[in-house]
């Protein structure tokens, strides 16, 4: 029996394959579980309808991606800590405080998307990478100055 996979299934395949197994998987396990469905003429035609909507969404957001690529990479950021006389920060700038200088920008980046080579504990230039989307990755120019600086 041909089947549609509504979840990830280990020995199977993944949601949305078209897969053939026994006749008595399917209706036993796959089927009352909620992990497939029967692949008849209709419900493969809803499939593909599925896929190709699917497509033109990631498309969309992929180009809106590319949209917010650009205008962080040309943009500056400001990232203010507190540090002593030496320009030794008291603590290391994270990407938590990188994405909080992004959200003030108005680009809204989860802190966990975004990457630091090494700690910064100092003042100074920096860069970072940003994963915005599946494929899209961008740099992160900041500039780390004391929290008194302020303008």
């Amino acid at each position: 029996m041909k089947v549609i996979l509504r979840n990830n299934v280990a020995t199977l395949g993944d949601a949305g394959e078209v897969v053939a197994v026994k006749n008595g998987y399917a209706n036993n396990f796959l089927i009352p579980q909620g992990m497939a469905i029967r692949a008849t003429e209709g419900t493969l035609k809803a499939l593909e309808t599925e896929k190709k909507q699917q497509t033109k969404k990631i498309e969309l957001q992929r180009k809106h991606a590319r949209e917010h690529a650009q205008t962080i990479e040309q943009m500056s950021l400001k990232v203010y800590a507190k540090a002593g006389d030496s320009g030794k920060l008291f603590g290391t700038v994270t990407s938590a405080d990188i994405a909080d200088a992004l959200k003030a920008q108005g680009i809204d980046i989860d802190r966990r998307k975004i990457t630091i080579e090494a700690p910064i504990k100092s003042l100074g230039k920096y860069e970072a990478d940003a994963k915005i989307f599946q494929d899209i990755t961008v740099k992160v120019h900041f500039e780390v100055e004391a929290e008194g600086s302020e303008a």
